[in-house]
């Protein structure tokens, strides 16, 4: 006798396996995929204004406009290429206190905080 799941055919198993796949990488605590408009989801966006309001603004001031690090204003933001304050987020500044965030946010959503901080940071 065939285990039902081998005698399903494989399209039907599909969507069982992005779900399944779905909820290991959030039980690995992998960021999730960034929207396909180009930014992060909703929830993950929440996540992302959170992380630059309590984990940045620890450094850069909890209205952002500097501290132990430089003001991360939109006025600030605006002077500089976005490539480099990207790359920022991602690996840190060596000698400095700023810290790598590669393991914590992908590159696309350092590029959608970037294009926050540019605009003018979210409140909330």
């Amino acid at each position: 006798m065939k285990p039902a799941l081998l005698s399903r055919p494989l399209f039907s198993r599909l969507p069982a396996f992005g779900l399944g796949s779905l909820c290991l990488a959030g039980a690995l605590g992998l960021p999730p995929a960034v929207a396909a408009e180009g930014g992060p989801s909703a929830p993950r966006a929440r996540e992302l204004v959170h992380l630059v309001r309590q984990d940045c603004g620890s450094c850069h001031g909890l209205t952002l406009k500097g501290g132990l690090g430089p003001a991360l204003t939109a006025e600030t933001f605006r002077q500089r290429p976005a490539e480099s304050m990207v790359a920022t987020i991602l690996y840190g500044r060596p000698g400095t206190p700023m810290p790598p965030f590669k393991g914590i946010v992908s590159e696309a959503e350092a590029q959608w905080i970037v294009q926050q901080l540019q605009a003018g940071f979210p409140t909330e």
